[in-house]
């Protein structure tokens, strides 16, 4: 995942790619969890919920089953992407808190009615946010406190979301927060507070004898 992308305007939920939904029971350690971050789990009910939340909204914003599929085509990986998503939220928090930094509900509106002003209205900024960024309507005020966290972190350490020391926070936090995640979703990359796909010796060994089977 490049850097780019992660500190693009949005932090969280902002990256879209398709993989089906995993219905995935969770690890030995940590049944049902799809990851645990500073020994807080998120299940994989939660996680179901919030892509089954983006896959309602799609449908609701789209026209005929021909632009729905279209519109799952271009949010695929949907699942890892929001794990990733709500796992970056709590290390962006645990930054911030550890920063001092704290964000008020009229920042979040503030920032919400300017953004609203540039897209045209209220419902054109949700149909935004969903289209480019794979947030659901009832998740943008969530989205943007994230947003505004990001940006009084990196004022707070004297940066910005692009450069090493911002990302320094972030990578001390996930240090701090031990970050485990369900190997059916991949691993936590500490140093760059990011979900990378795991690296599964069976997953090789499946995959190998399959194409010695085809070949």
């Amino acid at each position: 995942m490049h850097r780019r992308r992660r500190t693009a305007f949005l932090l969280s939920a902002a990256l879209v790619t398709a993989a089906p939904l995993l219905s995935a029971c969770g690890n030995d350690a940590h049944p049902g969890a799809a990851a645990v971050v500073g020994g807080d789990r998120i299940t994989v009910s939660q996680l179901e919920n919030r892509v089954n939340e983006v896959r309602s909204a799609q449908r609701a914003a789209t026209t005929g089953e021909a632009q729905y599929e279209q519109a799952i085509a271009k949010s695929g990986g949907l699942t890892r992407d929001t794990l990733h998503g709500m796992v970056l939220d709590r290390v962006l928090h645990q930054a911030a808190q550890d920063a001092g930094v704290t964000v008020t509900r009229k920042e979040v509106q503030s920032f919400r009615g300017d953004l609203e002003k540039q897209a045209g209205d209220a419902k054109a900024l949700e149909v935004a946010w969903l289209q480019q960024y794979g947030v659901a309507p009832e998740r943008l005020d969530d989205n943007l406190r994230v947003q505004i966290e990001a940006q009084k972190l990196a004022a707070a350490l004297g940066t910005d979301t692009s450069q090493p020391a911002f990302w320094k926070a972030l990578s001390e936090a996930s240090k701090k927060m031990d970050v485990d995640l369900n190997p059916r979703y991949g691993d936590w990359d500490v140093e760059k507070s990011s979900r990378v796909d795991a690296k599964l010796p069976w997953l090789r060994e499946v995959t190998s004898s399959g194409s010695k089977e085809t070949a």
